[in-house]
């Protein structure tokens, strides 16, 4: 049975983690699949931790096919999705399976699963990026609109890098075949927020067909736990020069 695979990487969001995972669990998916979900503690307080422990127990009674690992230590997003990816391809499922990034704070609606996997089921992609942004999604109010600006500058930046045409490259919706999972993996090495950019230029540089597709957004404020702030942008600019000209890693092809 083809398997979409989740990596949810978690810190410190015990407040939402159970109805993301349940939307994970009921989003209707095409006819004969079905979805793994690969939880990532990153450390998170005690009290966050008894409750993500808690639900996993409880799903694993429902029988319900879902891993979970933990970081000793906080180490970021990025190293959270990485971690996902790892035990993922540990467990050799087939290349054709379909790999996707859920954050636990539900910004994100499951719901949109069927329309990302599309394109790669019908081979008309490798990968697909979501969009927040575009016809689909009024931004109302300052601050939202000044979240837009500054992803827009992010986004027209990899552009420039990459040859890519994507409205939303900070998108968290990544959705790629294992197969090319296998050959992105080796390229990731950022921490924190940096990832999205890093995974962006990793398909560009081995050539991957990326497709668009738009999808629902409920933003959440600082107050409501969003991690995110300015320094991740910077960092965000960085990475994206950075990775135009980064070296292969050892074993990897330029």
């Amino acid at each position: 049975m083809p398997t979409l695979h989740v990596v949810i990487p978690f810190y410190n969001e015990a407040g939402t983690i159970e109805p993301c995972v349940r939307r994970v669990l009921s989003a209707p998916l095409p006819d004969g699949w079905s979805a793994d979900i690969v939880l990532v503690d990153d450390h998170s307080e005690t009290r966050h931790r008894a409750v993500l422990d808690e639900l996993v127990e409880r799903l694993r009674s429902e029988n319900r096919r879902i891993e979970l690992r933990g970081h000793e230590q906080n180490r970021g997003k990025g190293a959270a999705v990485q971690t996902g990816f790892d035990v993922i391809l540990a467990a050799e499922p087939p290349d054709d399976d379909l790999v996707i990034i859920q954050d636990a704070d539900l910004e994100y609606d499951p719901a949109d699963y069927g329309r990302l996997m599309e394109p790669v089921r019908r081979r008309d992609a490798d990968a697909v990026i979501g969009s927040r942004w575009g016809d689909h999604r009024q931004v109302s109010g300052f601050k939202r609109r000044l979240h837009a600006w500054g992803n827009g500058v992010l986004t027209r930046s990899s552009n420039l890098m990459t040859g890519f045409r994507l409205h939303d490259m900070e998108c968290c919706y990544k959705l790629f075949t294992v197969g090319l999972l296998r050959r992105v993996r080796p390229w990731l090495s950022e921490g924190r927020y940096g990832v999205e950019p890093q995974l962006v230029a990793s398909l560009a540089r081995i050539g991957a067909r990326v497709s668009e597709v738009a999808v629902s957004y409920d933003p959440r404020s600082v107050a409501e736990g969003k991690k995110i702030g300015w320094r991740d942008g910077v960092r965000a600019l960085y990475v994206v020069a950075r990775e135009r000209l980064r070296r292969a890693p050892p074993g990897q092809p330029r």
